[in-house]
């Protein structure tokens, strides 16, 4: 049995003192791959210098996410794309757009979102999107954009059965599902609970987002567990079945396999 934790942060430093530990508890406990987005410029060498340690676990992704855009983020989208030349990643991400904490930037975030996409297509690889507060504002983005070279996960989702279905007549979009599935009242299961697992792939966010009954503590890849256990409940399907599903998904979306 292999799970795949698409979206986790492990190089941040929540980890510092127990990287390792939580590594190691992560394989123990049968998730086998570990996808690391990135943030802006300064995670780039936390997040090369962990993958270079595990390159048979943590693959690294390329990105610059959406609350990382400032005054100056055509600098910060030049030295993201000169990362392309120098090494290989699974996707572009996280990218997208965020109006939760911030509107200041909304019209680069945009610009930002739409510029990572284009290099998606350019470069053939996946997309991670990071959408908070701003579902129609990425839906006008994509509906515009989407073509057949056009991939990617819908990240740490938790919008509603039409925005799934949204999603899913896209055509090369997965929902990432992580956390906020377990939590009770946020009502995501009723969302989802009629959703094909084809189209499903799992996610911690760690170190944030931490599904019961660990919340309130420091998220890690080995909580994956406790997502997938649920959702093999919501689908009367064995863990075995969500493992082995959601990780073909998984491969046959950021082809690391």
């Amino acid at each position: 049995m292999i799970f795949t934790d698409t979206h986790t942060h492990l190089y941040l430093d929540d980890f510092d003192d127990d990287r390792e530990d939580v590594i190691k508890r992560a394989i123990d406990n049968n998730i086998k791959y570990m996808l690391l987005p990135n943030i802006d410029s300064s995670s780039i060498k936390r997040l090369h210098d962990l993958c270079d340690r595990y390159p048979d676990n943590c693959l690294p992704m390329m990105g610059l996410h959406p609350t990382s855009v400032t005054e100056n983020y055509k600098e910060e989208l030049e030295i993201i794309k000169s990362q392309f030349l120098q090494r290989k990643y699974y996707a572009i991400g996280e990218i997208g757009i965020d109006l939760y904490w911030d509107k200041t930037f909304k019209e680069q975030q945009d610009y930002a979102f739409r510029k990572q996409i284009e290099w998606a297509i350019e470069m053939n690889l996946p997309i991670v999107i990071h959408a908070r507060d701003s579902f129609e504002e990425i839906f006008n983005v994509v509906d515009e954009m989407n073509c057949d070279e056009l991939t990617g996960v819908f990240h740490c989702f938790s919008g509603t059965k039409q925005q799934a279905e949204h999603i899913i007549n896209y055509g090369g979009f997965k929902l990432g599902i992580g956390g906020v599935l377990t939590f009770k009242n946020s009502g995501l299961r009723e969302e989802i609970a009629n959703i094909d697992l084809k189209h499903i792939i799992l996610e911690t966010d760690s170190p944030y987002l931490t599904p019961a009954p660990h919340r309130g503590k420091r998220n890690e890849s080995s909580y994956i567990n406790n997502i997938a256990t649920l959702l093999s409940e919501m689908k009367n399907e064995s863990l075995e079945t969500i493992a082995e599903i959601t990780t073909n998904n998984a491969i046959d979306l950021f082809k690391f396999k």
